[in-house]
């Protein structure tokens, strides 16, 4: 019995796809949301792992599912998209306090519900 085959080897070491940067532009949390709506061109100038990351965010993606999705290591993933950011190529949704508060007038109406049954 043969061990099973792990996959292609990485060639490409993770600080060469970040130029040798380890900290992103702007740090965004693992459930920030990553989302485009640009077409990929094969002149983009997107380095293959940046195009991989457009196509996937076609839907909306966290940044944990792209570096998941993309096998690339979290760190390097953060990095790559926050260039896209800064291109224009994509946007990130991070959610803030208050969206994830309750609506006070959301609850009046279901407090209210509940004591008229």
């Amino acid at each position: 019995m043969s061990a099973p085959d792990p996959g292609p080897s990485q060639l490409v070491r993770p600080y060469a796809l970040t130029r040798g940067r380890t900290a992103p532009t702007r740090d965004y949390p693992l459930e920030a949301l990553v989302r485009t709506h640009l077409p990929v061109l094969d002149d983009s100038g997107l380095s293959p792992e940046e195009r991989s990351i457009v196509d996937l965010c076609r839907q909306s993606r966290s940044v944990a599912e792209v570096a998941a999705l993309v096998r690339i290591p979290l760190g390097v993933a953060r990095i790559l998209i926050g260039d896209l950011v800064d291109r224009g190529v994509v946007s990130v949704h991070v959610q803030t306090e208050s969206d994830s508060a309750p609506d006070a007038t959301l609850l009046e109406r279901v407090l209210s519900g509940l004591r008229k049954l």
